[in-house]
């Protein structure tokens, strides 16, 4: 960027536009602070920077109210959207009213001047992004964890889409509910969405069921009924399990998928749809190729954009705000007051495996609200099955005593220069844990460590670590 580039920061801390003034200060840029959304407007009118950075909540006007008059008047001027509120709404909110990026804080310094320098080469190469009026949103999906952030950020950048999505992840971890808030943010939310679980169906109905079948098509058949793809015509048809699908019909959704037409069970007409398809599947698709048991021409058409769902014990950070939404919802479905975990019970219920993940903790939820005696929940009162872990499962609540017993086992056999050793594997085992709750990304990683991305970089190189992906960059911390 040269010096004559400016960059204008709305946030209505102080501290966030200072830090971000000398940043970018230093890079050469031009910057000018407003602690309000309402003088950014009026400046507006008689001068427009290069790129606007702005707070999402702020007293008056809102982030995403000057997102959506910048979008009318200067549709060319790049706007990164950054918040605290790590949430599907406020990504959503603004990738749908076209902003360039969306930056959770807290946020990594040189992260956010590399995104301003994108926003601006963007701005330079684009023609610039069509106005697309918010849709009206509501509550959907839960989490603060890094790795639902990408999801979050997989959402928002589809929200203008209709292409073709693959969804990954364990049984158990919302996959269903990620396809519906791809189907309500698309263009296709006021048409229908349809939902069809490929191993809940026998496989000799498999067929009638996704494409219909005409009268006296098969003995029963006493009427024509239309199939899944018709009745999801203009909308979404989300498969799910997509992996247990029979060889047979997936012949005939790939057809479907090339074509855009099929005939119904006995049928002689081509039938014409227009429909959007979701997939998911708990299965590695990849593994099934290479046996022989999916087929790969419909892998690759189904696997043209791929969001993977993390496990429960990947987001051990967004537990208890799900146990406590999980609760008021069985408790409004009961009639009764909502069960309140204690400080200790919602540690507890962090440091468990979660094999049946979010579907297993609100089951859990809903039998403490049945079944818990007080309105506060100790650890006695979870199910029994959470308080007979194996050994081997059992969380680990005191690593202090176990990192003391270890010292003190290696001093008895005479070891020396203990911290030689330990330190380092203590980090690399630190690093290696955040990492894989990040899904790799660094940035966040380095969050979750309360280090800066850098620190995290070289700390990587000093241990000789492995690490796909990130970014080498070595430069100081400001």
């Amino acid at each position: 960027m040269s010096r004559s580039e400016t960059v204008w920061i709305v946030d209505d801390d102080r501290s966030i536009r200072w830090v971000l003034e000398k940043a970018l200060q230093q890079e050469g840029m031009t910057t000018q602070s407003f602690d309000s959304a309402d003088g950014v407007m009026s400046r507006l009118a008689r001068q427009q920077p290069d790129v606007i950075i702005s707070d999402i909540r702020m007293p008056g006007a809102s982030g995403l109210d000057l997102l959506a008059r910048i979008r009318e008047q200067h549709p060319r001027l790049p706007v990164i959207i950054m918040t605290a509120h790590s949430d599907l709404d406020s990504a959503v909110a603004s990738y749908q009213g076209g902003a360039f990026e969306y930056l959770p804080k807290p946020f990594d310094v040189d992260e956010a001047v590399s995104l301003v320098k994108r926003a601006n080469q963007h701005a330079q190469e684009q023609q610039g992004l069509e106005e697309v009026p918010a849709l009206a949103r509501t509550p959907e999906i839960i989490g603060e964890a890094p790795a639902m952030q990408e999801v979050f950020r997989a959402i928002g950048r589809l929200s203008h889409s209709n292409i073709t999505v693959l969804i990954n992840g364990e049984s158990g971890t919302g996959k269903e509910l990620v396809a519906h808030a791809l189907h309500r943010h698309s263009p296709r939310a006021a048409s229908p969405f349809i939902a069809l679980n490929m191993a809940a169906i026998p496989k000799d109905l498999m067929e009638s069921e996704l494409f219909g079948h005409e009268k006296g098509a098969f003995t029963g058949a006493a009427n024509l009924r239309r199939g899944r793809f018709e009745q999801a015509d203009g909308g979404t048809l989300f498969l799910d399990e997509i992996g247990d699908m029979p060889a047979d019909t997936q012949t005939r959704l790939l057809r479907v998928l090339a074509d855009g037409e099929f005939y119904r069970v006995g049928g002689h007409t081509p039938v014409k749809v227009d429909v959007r398809i979701i997939a998911a599947t708990h299965q590695n698709l990849e593994t099934l190729v290479h046996a022989g048991k999916f087929r790969e021409d419909l892998f690759h058409r189904l696997n043209v954009i791929r969001i993977h769902i993390p496990r429960l014990a990947d987001r051990r950070e967004d537990i208890p705000t799900l146990a406590r939404h999980f609760l008021g919802r069985a408790a409004q479905e009961l009639a009764v007051e909502p069960k309140l975990l204690k400080s200790e019970t919602e540690e507890y219920l962090k440091n468990l495996p979660w094999p049946g993940n979010v579907r297993q903790l609100e089951n859990t939820c809903r039998w403490i609200t049945v079944m818990a005696s007080g309105r506060e929940v100790h650890i006695s009162d979870l199910p029994p099955e959470l308080l007979s872990l194996p050994q081997d499962s059992a969380p680990v609540t005191n690593w202090e005593q176990a990192l003391r017993q270890w010292a003190d086992q290696a001093l008895a056999r005479g070891q020396s220069s203990l911290l030689d050793s330990a330190v380092p594997s203590f980090e690399r085992i630190m690093i290696e844990t955040a990492l894989k709750h990040t899904a790799g990304r660094r940035r966040d990683a380095a969050v979750l460590l309360g280090w800066g991305r850098n620190t995290l970089t070289r700390k990587i190189k000093e241990l000789g670590m492995k690490v796909d992906g990130g970014d080498d960059d070595d430069g100081d911390e400001g």
